[in-house]
């Protein structure tokens, strides 16, 4: 097959998520696979002129080395609020063009406005579009008076779709609930490459690294850092805890990331936290193996967690990691009680979980029950489920196109 990924952030920047995975294992499986892509952080990373042109990236893979993905960037006009007015019209075009050129047998949106452009040219086509939800996109946009429109575009999307695909229960049933037919949406969920996270992975070198010390209990977390992300609050907590052994290791950039950098240098957290930035994905996990006890303390109130499960978890369970999360409900629904995962309230609540499990001696089992609750996710089983999807859409709309006449 010949597929064409849409989605409206960086590709090559953003951490490895599910569309990452999937797209690289088609590719390793012999399928041709092209992504239109937008530089999200423009602002920092160019600043050269007012308007970008469009690049092309070939033989890209993120994940999996042998893999290869055409990653394809429209230009666009470089000013607040323009970037994505003119990301409308470079996308449109840029749609049109690989329509024209690459003859894709199939689309797959992961973001708002491309879906709805691309939904617009394939109704009447014999190119199947799939939605894929792996976060509810419209409470993401920055500019929270835009974010009722993006729902309503998601909306129309939706209902135009020849399938929907979640990565998790509870999302499906939250894309069901806003316009999704519950007779072609279906689940896919996340997955994890069990050989390349595994408990026998050794972390003492990236503990020797950061200067951890064999009596540190290390807290980790990676990822995008969201303001919502819950670490403000446990980096407050370590600073005034007891324990001068609990340390917190970050892996990520993000909107949150300066404001961690100038709390590490307090006196109190000097040491303690411990920020490593960006890591190439091939060292994350080395960096699960260096910690004890992985977070996801995003404040459980924040309406874009609600209905979404990180991919991350995944790869923190499958280390053989517990995770302490807030009651997120996503989260909570897919992984229920006694499977590796802790519930808190609040961020402000981790801390003192930490050290209670660190004290009981839990934390091992609770790590081999974390590995058993994931193994069924291995990524190669869940590309399998992928590709079928593909392949039966593709069948079907060629099939309906024949019927229509």
């Amino acid at each position: 097959m010949k597929v064409l990924i849409l989605q409206e952030t960086d590709w090559l920047q953003r951490y490895a998520g599910q569309q990452h995975h999937l797209a690289e294992l088609l590719s390793l499986r012999g399928h041709e696979i092209r992504v239109i892509d937008y530089q999200l952080l423009w602002g920092a990373q160019d600043k050269r002129g007012l308007r970008s042109r469009r690049q092309v990236f070939e033989g890209v893979s993120k994940v999996y080395e042998r893999a290869r993905v055409t990653v394809i960037r429209p230009g666009i006009i470089k000013l607040p609020l323009l970037a994505y007015v003119s990301l409308v019209f470079s996308h449109r075009r840029e749609i049109i063009r690989q329509i024209a050129e690459f003859r894709p047998d199939i689309m797959v949106g992961f973001g708002i406005l491309d879906s709805y452009l691309a939904t617009g040219m394939t109704r009447r086509s014999t190119i199947p579009f799939v939605y894929y939800w792996i976060d509810v996109l419209h409470l993401l946009i920055p500019a929270k008076p835009l974010q009722p429109l993006g729902k309503v575009i998601e909306r129309a999307t939706l209902k135009r779709a020849d399938e929907v695909l979640a990565n998790c229960e509870g999302l499906k049933e939250y894309v069901v609930s806003i316009g999704a037919s519950r007779e072609r949406t279906k689940v896919v969920s996340e997955g994890i490459d069990l050989r390349r996270f595994h408990p026998a992975i050794d972390g003492v070198e990236m503990r020797r690294r950061y200067g951890l010390k064999k009596e540190d209990s290390v807290l980790f977390f990676m990822g995008w850092l969201y303001h919502f992300s819950g670490l403000r609050e446990v980096a407050l907590d370590l600073g005034r805890a007891e324990n001068k052994n609990i340390r917190l290791l970050v892996v990520g950039k993000g909107d949150l990331y300066r404001e961690l950098e100038e709390m590490s240098r307090r006196p109190e957290l000097k040491g303690r936290l411990l920020l490593a930035g960006e890591r190439p994905y091939v060292e994350m996990p080395s960096f699960v193996a260096a910690s004890d006890i992985c977070l996801l303390p995003a404040y459980p109130n924040e309406k874009v967690m609600q209905h979404i499960v990180p991919i991350k978890l995944y790869e923190y369970l499958a280390m053989g990691k517990p995770a302490i999360s807030t009651r997120l409900p996503g989260v909570m629904a897919e992984f229920g009680e006694g499977n590796g995962i802790v519930y808190v309230d609040r961020p402000e609540d981790v801390v003192a979980k930490a050290i209670e499990l660190a004290g009981s001696g839990s934390v091992r089992d609770l790590g081999i029950r974390a590995r058993r609750f994931v193994e069924k996710n291995d990524w190669n089983t869940i590309a399998d489920k992928f590709e079928r999807v593909l392949e039966e859409a593709v069948v079907e709309k060629r099939r309906a196109r024949a019927l229509s006449g």
